[in-house]
C-alpha cells in the first residue's frame, strides 16, 4: 500500500498522520476527542482530522494519489475482522457496539478511493506493533508491550503480528486479579484488578490513601513531590510500581517473550517508579527468566499510529483467532 493514514483514537485526543513504508509520520494532526458526546461525534472528529491530514498532503479521492488505506488504533476491545467495538470502558461514552470501520468509510468517501481498506485494531495492540516494528522491540521475535497510563493494557507481538485471542481480548493486563488491589474497585466495576492499583490515576489515589497532602491535584504532582523527596509520594510510586512489576511477571512467566517494552504516562514518573517495578518483576521470575530484557518504549505517542498503519499494510492479520477472509 503506497499511501496509508494511521489514527490513534483515544479518550482524550485523536491523532492522525500519513505513515510511510519505513514508519515515518508525515502531516501529524491532533484534535480533542469528544468522548462524552457519543459515538457519532467521535467518528465525526476522527473523519475530520483524517481529512485534514489528507488535505495537507494533497491526497484526495479522485486526484490519482488518494490514500489506499486507513489504519485505526482504538480504545476498547475490537473485533478486528469487522472493525466493530465489542466492549469498552466509559472512557468514550457508549463506545461498545460502534462500527468504527463502517462509520469512517461512510464519512470519508471524499478522501478514500472506493476500494480503500479500513482496519481497526485495539490501541495497545497497535502500540505494540509499532514498537516491535521500529521501536524498542525492533529486531526481536516476541515482544510484550505494557502500557501503563490511564488504564493498564498489554499487547503481544510475535513475528510482527499482534496476538488477539479467540475472543479478541488478549492483553487485558489491567483486569488481571492482583493481591495488591484487594478492596479496590477497578474501572470495569470488579474488585481487586491490577488497574485499580497500578494505572496512572491509581498513583494519585494511593498517595492520598497513605495520608498525602489533599491539595495534591494529580499523579504528575505526586511524581514532582517524589522527585523532591517527599516520603509519602515516594512510597506511592514504589507501591504502584511494585504491583505492576508483579503483574508483568505473571505474564512473562506464562509467555516467555524476548523483551518487555513498558510505556504510557505512568512510566513518565521516572526512576522512582521504574526501579521498584523492575526490581519486583525480576524478584518474581524464575531463574531462566530473571534476566529478561526490559526496555522503555521509544516511539512515544506516534507508536499506535505507526502500528495501525503497519498492521494494515500487512493485510490485517493477527494471531489467536481466525483471519479475516478479506484480509
Amino acid at each position: 500500500m503506497d499511501t496509508v493514514i494511521g489514527v490513534d483514537l483515544g479518550g482524550t485526543k485523536t491523532a492522525a498522520a500519513l505513515v510511510a513504508a519505513d514508519g515515518n509520520l508525515r502531516g501529524l494532526r491532533e484534535v480533542p476527542t469528544p468522548a462524552t458526546a457519543g459515538p457519532d461525534a467521535v467518528l465525526d472528529a476522527v473523519a475530520g482530522v483524517v481529512r485534514q491530514v489528507a488535505a495537507d498532503l494533497g491526497t484526495q479521492a479522485g486526484d490519482g494519489g488518494s490514500p489506499v488505506g486507513l489504519g485505526v488504533a482504538s480504545a476498547g476491545v475490537v473485533e478486528a475482522q469487522s472493525g466493530r467495538i465489542i466492549s469498552a470502558t466509559d472512557a468514550i461514552t457508549a463506545w461498545a457496539g460502534t462500527d468504527v470501520a463502517g462509520g469512517l468509510r461512510a464519512r470519508l468517501t471524499d478522501v478514500f478511493a472506493p476500494d480503500a481498506v479500513v482496519g481497526v485494531l485495539n490501541d495497545v495492540d497497535a502500540h505494540a506493533v509499532g514498537e516491535a516494528w521500529i521501536g524498542a522491540g525492533a529486531g526481536r521475535e516476541v515482544v510484550l508491550m505494557v502500557a501503563a497510563g490511564t488504564g493498564i493494557g498489554a499487547g503481544l507481538v510475535a513475528g510482527g503480528l499482534p496476538w488477539r485471542g479467540a475472543h479478541h481480548s488478549a492483553g487485558e493486563l489491567g483486569h488481571l486479579p492482583s493481591p495488591d488491589a484487594v478492596g479496590l474497585t477497578c474501572t470495569c466495576g470488579r474488585d481487586g484488578h491490577l488497574e485499580a492499583i497500578a494505572a496512572g490515576p491509581a498513583i494519585h489515589r494511593r498517595y492520598l490513601a497513605l495520608g498525602g497532602d489533599p491539595a495534591s491535584a494529580d499523579t504528575r504532582d505526586v511524581a514532582r513531590r517524589a522527585a523532591a523527596g517527599e516520603e509519602l509520594a515516594v512510597r506511592a510510586l514504589t507501591d504502584t510500581g511494585r504491583a505492576l512489576g508483579r503483574g508483568i511477571a505473571g505474564i512473562v512467566t506464562m509467555l516467555d517473550p524476548d523483551v518487555v517494552v513498558v510505556g504510557g504516562g505512568a512510566a513518565g514518573a521516572g526512576e522512582l517508579w521504574w526501579r521498584p517495578m523492575e526490581d519486583e518483576l525480576r524478584r518474581e521470575l524464575i531463574p531462566p527468566l530473571a534476566g529478561i530484557e526490559l526496555r522503555p518504549a521509544r516511539l512515544g505517542p506516534g507508536a499506535a499510529i505507526a502500528g495501525a498503519a503497519r498492521w494494515l499494510r500487512l493485510g490485517r492479520p493477527w494471531i489467536g483467532a481466525a483471519v479475516d477472509a478479506d484480509a
